[in-house]
C-alpha cells in the first residue's frame, strides 16, 4: 500500500465512510467465499430438522476430522483459521491469550473484584502449570484434561471451587473461538475424572439463627439501640424481616420506601478489593431491581428511625457500611461467647423461616432476588430448635 492509499483510507475512516465493523464483515464474507472454492471436502446440510451442518478437514496429524456447526456460515467461520493462518495466532501462548481475554473481560464487567479474583486464580493454578507457556494451537483436549485433573487432585479442590476456577478456561477459549483463533472450545469435552474434595454438608445450626438465638439477638439489638440510638442495631433487626444482601441493606434510601407495603431494591454497596473503598452503585448484584414485602414488624422498625439524610441507615451524618453491620453481629457473638455468624446468615435465616412457615419457594426466590430456583434451595435450612423440630415431626407422624 502506498502512502497515498493509506491517507485516503484514513480519511474515509475519519469521515465515517468506512468503519472497522463494516470492513470486518466484508473481510469475513470474502474469506467464506474463498473457503467455498478451496475446501475439498463436501459441506453437508442437516439431514433432519434441528441437525447441524458438517464437513471434515485434515488435521495437523494428517488424520481426517469432523467439524460441525448450527449454520453454514458458522461452519465456514470455523474453517477460516484452518486456511488463513495468522502469524500472531501461531505464536500466541496460553498466557498471552489469558492476558488478551482478561483485557476484554475488564471492558464487559462492572466488578474489579472479579478481575482481581481471576488474577489470583491464574497465578495460583495456571502459572505453574504446563499450560502457561504452551502455544495455544498446541493446547489440545488431552493436555487440558490432564492439567485440569492434576489441579483438582493436587489442590484437593471441592467441586464448587473448581467451577469458579474453570470460569477462566471457559472464558479464554470461548473468546478464542469468537476471535477465530480456534475453531472449537477444547474445554467442551474435558472431563474431571478424579474425585473432588468432599465437603461436609452445612446445617441450620451453622447457617441460620434458630428461634431461640433470634429471640436473644433481637433483645440485645433492642437494648443496644435504646442505649446508643445507633441505627446499625435496627438495620440488623430489620434485615431478618427483609432478607437483603447486606450491600443492598446499607444502600437503602428513604425514596425506596415507596409505599406502606414494599421497599424498592435498586442499588447496592460494593467494596473494591483493590482500593478497599466502599461505594454505592445504582444496580443490584443481578442488575435487576425488585420489591420486597414490608410486614408490620418491619414497618414499625422503619418508623423508629429518624430521617437524617438520604440513606435510611446513617451514623454521624454518614451512610453505614456493610462492615459496620458485620461488626454488630461480631460484637454480639463475642459478648455471648458464641461463634460469629456472618451477615449472609441473616439472609439464609430469612429464607429458611419463610420456607418453614410454608411460603412457596418461588415467592422466596423472588424476594431474595434470585433468577434460579436452585440458588434459592441453597439458602434453605432448618431454622428451628431441636425441640421445635421434634414437636413438628411428632405432630406430623
Amino acid at each position: 500500500m502506498t502512502n497515498k492509499d493509506f491517507v485516503i483510507l484514513k480519511e474515509a475512516f475519519d469521515c465515517g465512510i468506512i468503519n472497522t465493523d463494516s470492513v470486518l464483515d466484508i473481510l469475513m464474507s470474502t474469506k467464506r467465499e474463498q473457503i467455498r472454492k478451496i475446501h475439498t471436502y463436501a459441506i453437508t446440510p442437516p439431514a433432519k430438522e434441528g441437525g447441524r451442518w458438517q464437513t471434515c478437514y485434515k488435521g495437523a496429524d494428517g488424520k481426517r476430522k469432523n467439524i460441525k456447526a448450527q449454520t453454514e456460515e458458522e461452519l465456514l467461520d470455523k474453517l477460516i483459521p484452518l486456511y488463513f493462518q495468522n502469524s500472531h495466532i501461531d505464536k500466541l501462548t496460553f498466557y498471552e491469550l489469558y492476558e488478551e481475554w482478561l483485557e476484554y473481560k475488564q471492558t464487559v464487567t462492572n466488578s474489579p473484584n472479579t478481575i482481581k479474583r481471576h488474577k489470583q486464580h491464574y497465578k495460583k493454578y495456571f502459572e505453574p502449570s504446563a499450560l502457561h507457556n504452551k502455544k495455544i494451537r498446541q493446547v489440545n483436549e488431552l493436555l487440558l484434561e490432564t492439567e485440569c485433573n492434576r489441579i483438582v487432585k493436587e489442590f484437593r479442590l471441592p467441586r464448587k471451587e473448581w467451577c469458579n476456577i474453570k470460569t477462566i478456561l471457559n472464558g479464554m477459549f470461548e473468546y478464542a473461538v469468537r476471535k477465530k483463533y480456534l475453531t472449537e472450545n477444547p474445554m467442551d469435552k474435558v472431563q474431571i475424572l478424579v474425585k473432588f474434595k468432599q465437603v461436609v454438608r452445612k446445617t441450620g445450626k451453622t447457617e441460620t439463627y434458630n428461634s431461640d438465638e433470634l429471640k436473644d439477638l433481637n433483645q440485645y439489638l433492642d437494648r443496644m439501640y435504646t442505649e446508643t440510638g445507633d441505627t446499625a442495631f435496627l438495620a440488623v433487626k430489620l434485615n431478618f424481616l427483609l432478607g437483603l444482601r447486606v450491600g443492598e441493606l446499607v444502600a437503602l434510601k428513604w425514596e425506596d420506601y415507596c409505599n406502606s407495603n414494599h421497599l424498592h431494591i435498586v442499588r447496592e454497596e460494593v467494596r473494591n478489593q483493590v482500593t478497599n473503598q466502599y461505594d454505592v452503585v445504582e444496580h443490584t448484584k443481578t442488575n435487576r431491581d425488585r420489591f420486597v414485602v414490608l410486614v408490620p414488624k418491619a414497618i414499625n422498625i422503619l418508623q423508629r428511625i429518624e430521617r437524617t439524610g438520604d440513606y435510611i441507615f446513617m451514623r454521624d451524618g454518614k451512610r453505614l457500611t456493610s462492615r459496620q453491620i458485620a461488626y454488630v453481629l461480631e460484637k454480639y457473638a463475642e459478648r455471648q461467647g458464641l461463634s460469629t455468624k456472618s451477615t449472609h446468615k441473616m439472609r439464609k435465616t430469612f429464607a429458611s423461616n419463610l420456607n418453614a412457615s410454608g411460603v412457596p419457594l418461588d415467592c422466596i426466590r423472588e424476594l431474595l432476588g434470585h433468577s434460579n430456583l436452585n440458588t434459592t434451595l441453597g439458602y434453605i435450612y432448618n431454622p428451628l430448635t431441636e425441640k421445635e423440630t421434634y414437636d413438628l415431626i411428632s405432630k406430623a407422624l
